[in-house]
């Protein structure tokens, strides 16, 4: 089965969700996704899409590099580890790669409180993805 099959449900989701600069291509055995959501719960919508595919993400035949739209409504979050850096995820799950960390202490911007374990979030520098949501504290 090819992957463009595979994951036909997923990208026909992508493009019911008006996911802007959408870029579907196959590449080494690997389906690459790319686009920018309008905001935090259509990305979210697409995680869970792939989910229902390929439950807990885990047959590494795809890379789904979506990100929010910079504009979007957005609030704060602080990182409340106790000392730690936070680590940052490609998608809501402790067996998705780290893409980034956040300090104990730091203001991060909260895109979307995507369900109770798993807040999608952004750094200063732009990188987007999912924390743990036990260790941010929303801000006004």
């Amino acid at each position: 089965m090819a992957l463009t099959d595979k994951y036909k449900a997923l990208t026909d989701a992508a493009s019911a969700a008006g996911i802007t600069d959408l870029l579907v291509r196959e590449q080494d055995g690997v389906l690459y996704v790319d686009g920018t959501a309008a905001d935090g719960a259509t990305k979210d919508h697409l995680w869970e899409v792939y989910n229902q595919i390929d439950p807990n993400f885990t047959s590494g035949d795809l890379v789904l590099n979506v990100n929010v739209a910079i504009d979007a409504a957005v609030t704060h979050a602080k990182v409340i580890t106790e000392s730690s850096n936070l680590n940052i995820r490609k998608g809501p799950g402790t067996d998705q790669p780290v893409v980034g960390k956040a300090a104990h202490g730091e203001v991060i911007t909260l895109v979307n409180r995507s369900n109770d374990l798993w807040w999608l979030v952004r750094t200063k520098d732009g990188e987007e993805g999912y924390c743990y949501a036990q260790y941010l504290e929303a801000q006004a």
